[in-house]
């Protein structure tokens, strides 16, 4: 196939998919960001954790790489996004969550802070995970709104949004049982 002729790249000016610096910038993004999505999950593994620290430490290290080159990298795609600056804007504010809950779960573990960093990497791969929920998303709004302009503006919120709410649930409720866990032992 032809760059421009499938999926989301069909709304996409031939001077846009011909530029070199918008190429690199989306094939950096899919190719990095792709690689931190497949192994982010790994991570939550407590037995992975536990029993082979070596593995979760170089998972975690590729994963880290992966999304400071890709963050990046969606930011400057997002403002080329369909539909124009609420959709960028959407795509953007998601990039500089991802970019900076990662690096700062990287400082905190580097600071041996294992809960804060923890608590980060969940919002960290709660925004990665943004990628699926779009996808899952973008049909169904679509069917819902009977065309992809205002479905893909819509999306730029929602496939990161209900996530980032979901992971501070997950945090509170870590919290929670962390607090009972330290009254406990008090």
């Amino acid at each position: 196939f032809s760059e421009g002729t499938v999926g989301i790249l069909n709304n996409k000016a031939v001077a846009l998919l011909s530029s070199l610096m918008w190429k690199i910038g989306f094939y950096t993004h899919i190719s990095f960001g792709g690689i931190a999505l497949f192994i982010g999950w790994i991570q939550f593994s407590t037995k992975v954790r536990n029993r082979y620290l070596k593995i979760h430490q170089s998972v975690g290290y590729i994963y880290v790489i992966s999304v400071l080159l890709s963050a990046p990298s969606a930011f400057f795609i997002a403002m080329f996004a369909d539909e124009g600056q609420w959709a960028g804007l959407g795509f953007s504010c998601l990039s500089v969550i991802w970019f900076y809950t990662t690096l700062m779960a990287y400082l905190a573990i580097k600071r041996n802070q294992f809960v804060r960093h923890q608590y980060l990497m969940i919002y960290s791969y709660a925004a990665c995970f943004a990628a699926v929920t779009l996808r899952i998303w973008l049909p169904i709004l679509i069917l819902t709104f009977g065309n992809y302009g205002t479905a893909y503006i819509i999306v730029a919120w929602l496939s990161w949004i209900p996530n980032i709410l979901v992971a501070y649930l997950i945090v509170n409720k870590l919290r929670g049982a962390c607090n009972t866990h330290l009254t406990f032992l008090n």
